[in-house]
């Protein structure tokens, strides 16, 4: 395969990449934030395969100040790295990474971002709670370990391969033994419905949701009668948000927690907090989905 050359003009510093990636509306959220400061535009994209990643980071070291990440980077990026903050490893997932004179460290923002949006959205922090997430992938390996440590009382994690719910579930106890940890099937409907009943929060964390003619991960007539919370990742309108909303349950998106990770990156690439209200309304400019 012949190497993909990568290019950017000078006044871009930082970049989103990801496979796909022009969804994106990361440049508009992370260049309002930049432009309150009086520091330009210099955020950009860049649609990167998998295959070309490591020619990417190469491009990176030289031109590049920091980067978000996406699917399907943010475990395959860590093996390239220089260094990596200990809650990035801990979760084994990557989603921003600061380069300083060639040097990259690689961190994670998503549980920051989803724990700032369940206060912002709801009120609520993990301390004492019990947290169903529907979904073992990138998402809830990205934030379960963050619920974890912050106190949360018990994590379940429900998949559609129970396997990969109990390997997820067993690397959290390890490290988080006070966080009491359990999986099952999405296909198991009593145990489900049990975890629903008794869950605080709800978490959706699977990619269903992302395309209009997706089908919900689960039977959303399982949340009548419970209490939890419903957040889910994806920030459009999903079938699990409207089954939420039509239990009369308090449901939120995922804007709030891409804004929040997305402003904890601009802190560690900049040393400064960014205007959250800038980058609120540079989410809601930007054409895009995600």
């Amino acid at each position: 395969m012949q190497k993909k050359l990568f290019f950017a003009p000078d006044a871009i510093r930082y970049a989103v990449i990801g496979d796909p990636v022009a969804h994106s509306r990361s440049p508009g959220m992370q260049n309002a934030a930049f432009a309150e400061m009086g520091m330009g535009k210099p955020y950009g994209k860049f649609h990167v395969h998998p295959s070309e990643l490591p020619d990417f980071i190469a491009f990176a070291r030289e031109h590049l100040l920091g980067v978000n990440l996406t699917v399907p980077h943010k475990r395959e990026v860590i093996p390239l790295l220089d260094e990596i903050d200990p809650a990035a490893a801990l979760a084994g997932s990557v989603n921003t990474l600061r380069i300083e004179a060639g040097r990259i460290t690689g961190y994670s923002t998503d549980g920051y971002g989803l724990i700032a949006a369940l206060k912002e959205e709801f009120g609520i922090a993990p301390a004492g709670k019990h947290i169903l997430f529907v979904g073992a992938g990138g998402a809830a390996q990205a934030t379960a370990f963050s619920l974890a440590e912050a106190g949360a009382a018990s994590i379940a994690i429900a998949n559609r391969s129970v396997l990969r719910a109990e390997e997820l579930a067993a690397a959290i106890g390890n490290a988080c033994p006070k966080c009491r940890m359990s999986a099952l099937a999405l296909a198991d409907r009593t145990g489900l419905g049990a975890q629903i009943l008794g869950a605080d929060v709800l978490i959706q964390a699977t990619s269903l949701g992302l395309k209009p003619e997706d089908p919900p991960p689960f039977d959303p007539a399982l949340l009548k009668g419970s209490r939890c919370a419903v957040f889910d990742t994806i920030y459009r309108r999903t079938p699990v948000l409207e089954g939420a909303q039509a239990a009369g349950l308090p449901a939120a998106g995922g804007r709030a927690m891409l804004i929040h990770q997305g402003a904890r990156s601009f802190a560690i690439w900049t040393g400064r907090e960014p205007d959250l209200d800038a980058m609120r309304r540079g989410f809601e400019e930007e054409p895009g989905s995600c």
